[in-house]
């Protein structure tokens, strides 16, 4: 089975509203740099590749793995009464509400804060250096994987929803004050980065060394 890519084909999508344009040919002759061809539904200018994607989603990717380190390691929690302070992290949250036989929310706060975004992390720089090398294999995979990331990060800010339904179920005095730590911050820089890293990424990137006869590299 053969197949061509739509920049084969001469068609650019655009990345703003998903209409698909054929490609303009520039005049014969032109010597001064023709502006970007513009979409015909929407007016935003068309590209063949996002301008930058890689640079742009590395710089993103590094920015959140270095704060992954004190979103786990730093407190996301300050607990003030009058029986003293108490700071807790996201993973001795999770041993807590295990301990205490509450193992069903551990297991979802264990997934949701600390599994999900480390994977983010791992796919997404899996994906950006196949795509700067340029490599054949498993497009389709990897185009299922980049799927899976953008939807699950529709949903990312429920990692700090959970932050705060563990507030709200942490057992404490009725004079206690809690107030979020420099952890909770960092883990929603963690969040919020990994989406527009996901968002910065152009996944045609993925199909643009492809042998388009139907093979590709196992």
């Amino acid at each position: 089975m053969t197949y061509i890519t739509a920049a084969q084909a001469g068609f650019m999508a655009c990345h703003a509203c998903g209409h698909v344009d054929e490609r303009a040919t520039p005049p014969a002759g032109a010597h001064e740099r023709v502006p970007p061809q513009r979409c015909s539904r929407c007016g935003a200018p068309l590209h063949q590749r996002n301008l930058d994607s890689i640079p742009r989603t590395w710089a993103l990717l590094i920015a959140a793995a270095l704060l992954y380190i004190p979103a786990n390691l730093l407190p996301v929690l300050h607990t003030s009464s009058l029986v003293g302070s108490q700071d807790d992290t996201i993973m001795s949250g999770v041993v807590y509400f295990w301990t205490s036989g509450d193992w069903p929310l551990a297991i979802i706060i264990f997934i949701a804060s600390i599994l999900v975004p480390m994977l983010k992390l791992v796919v997404l720089t899996l994906l950006t250096i196949t795509a700067q090398r340029r490599s054949p294999w498993r497009p389709l995979e990897r185009a299922k994987l980049y799927r899976l990331v953008e939807r699950i990060g529709r949903w990312s800010m429920l990692d700090v929803f959970v932050i705060t339904l563990t507030v709200s179920l942490v057992r404490f005095n009725s004079l206690a004050v809690i107030t979020a730590g420099w952890g909770a911050l960092a883990f929603a820089s963690v969040v919020v980065l990994t989406m527009i890293a996901a968002m910065q990424f152009d996944p045609r990137l993925i199909w643009d060394n492809v042998d388009h006869s139907g093979q590709h590299d196992e």
